[in-house]
């Protein structure tokens, strides 16, 4: 089965095609980067109006570049959720439409488990079961997956995403953005020690995370000292070492109480260096192995829709003639 695939949730266009046989046969690339810098965040309308410009360009480069004319396609897949609703609306339309222009089947794809899934695409993809933990800038989760599809929601955010905290935190310190990649830079700069940040919730029972407390004691303490190029260092130390501490406590804890051995983590933020070392060496100590997508996989892209959606077409999932997006989609909903 060939299967092609749009993701368009949020800031990147992103278009692969996946075949059965012959694994991912390749993929193309957008980012909004450059376009919201100017706005210190993603602005949904443009992001819309670029995905609209993009999207079309994108799949001529793709199938060109793969040697595939659009009829040997068996089906297509597309994000229709979670995401802003405008930019979810350009993939679902023009993923939809091809499909029934093609007369081939079609099947709207969960972003997160698209994201839960990336690591299947490498050459070492782990077995099931395992916990996900899932970091992204909209999402901070730890799931129990015990099959495909089967997923049991562990514990969650109950306020900023590990990611939302790492950018608004940048975005505080002046950092530019993208201010996740930006802080994680700096962190490396700075000393450790000289600032002293909470680790929220692992000082009790539960799996749930919160980080906008953490935010607002890392901007506090930046609003309270000398404000020298040093301090910015040492602060973005400080606070990427209590977010890479939260999520690693946490993901031990998900390990013991559910007895598994192995841990998926995707996602944007899972391409931070420091939280894959941190991990590895938590893991290890607890006999259990650790498996990312590559970072090519971390942040959006077409790969991971096209194979989930291929996973949902083989088990006979299909959408029917329509056009719709889902922007709120809990994992939770999906069906097995």
């Amino acid at each position: 089965m060939r299967v092609l695939g749009f993701e368009t949730s949020c800031d990147e266009t992103g278009l692969a095609i996946y075949d059965s046989e012959q694994g991912l046969l390749g993929q193309a690339l957008y980012s909004q980067t450059e376009l919201h810098a100017e706005f210190g965040g993603v602005v949904p309308e443009l992001a819309s109006r670029d995905h609209i410009r993009k999207i079309l360009p994108l799949l001529k480069q793709l199938l060109a570049e793969t040697d595939t004319p659009l009829a040997s396609l068996d089906g297509i897949a597309y994000t229709c959720g979670p995401g802003l609703v405008g930019a979810l609306l350009v993939g679902t339309a023009v993923g939809r439409s091809l499909a029934w222009g093609l007369g081939i089947p079609a099947v709207g794809v969960h972003h997160m488990e698209a994201h839960l899934l990336a690591p299947m695409l490498e050459e070492e993809a782990p077995d099931y079961p395992f916990v996900a933990l899932l970091v992204s800038g909209g999402h901070t989760l730890l799931v129990d997956v015990k099959a495909f599809g089967q997923y049991e929601i562990l514990g969650e955010s109950l306020d900023d995403a590990a990611g939302e905290a790492f950018d608004k935190t940048a975005k505080m310190l002046g950092l530019p953005y993208p201010g996740g990649p930006a802080l994680a830079a700096l962190a490396e700069q700075g000393e450790a020690g000289r600032f002293t940040l909470p680790r929220p919730m692992t000082d009790r029972p539960g799996l749930n995370f919160s980080f906008s407390g953490l935010k607002t004691a890392a901007i506090t303490a930046w609003q309270a000292c000398d404000q020298s190029e040093q301090a910015r260092r040492d602060i973005a130390r400080a606070f990427q070492e209590a977010v890479v501490d939260t999520l690693c406590i946490k993901s031990e804890r998900s390990l013991l109480q559910t007895g598994r051995k192995r841990l998926v983590i995707a996602g944007g933020v899972s391409a931070n260096l420091h939280l894959r070392a941190q991990l590895a060496t938590r893991c290890q100590a607890i006999d259990a192995q650790v498996y990312y997508p590559r970072p090519a996989f971390c942040t959006d892209n077409g790969a991971m829709v096209a194979y989930t959606g291929y996973l949902r077409l083989k088990a006979g999932q299909t959408e029917p003639p329509i056009i719709r997006a889902t922007p709120r989609w809990p994992l939770s909903d999906l069906s097995a």
